[in-house]
């Protein structure tokens, strides 16, 4: 999957990632799409949500051992 942007929110509990993807998808256009790897189990609930509520489309969601990963597309 072609992302536009990485953020590494590994290491960082609730409510950090949810803050620094809030900020990273500032940065990018409509349509491009933000990969997201996180290791706060609350991130799964969390990111899922927050991209609804913002008109953004979770486009694949996938766990590797300890790491979430999520890629969001700019709604």
């Amino acid at each position: 999957m072609n992302t536009t942007k990485f953020l590494d929110a590994k290491g960082l509990a609730c409510p950090m990632p949810i803050v620094r993807t809030k900020k990273a998808m500032k940065e990018l256009e409509v349509g491009d799409i933000l990969e997201i790897h996180a290791t706060d189990k609350g991130s799964v609930a969390d990111l899922t949500a927050w991209a609804a509520s913002g008109n953004h489309k979770v486009v694949d969601q996938q766990q590797e051992s300890d790491v979430f990963k999520f890629w969001i597309q700019k709604g």
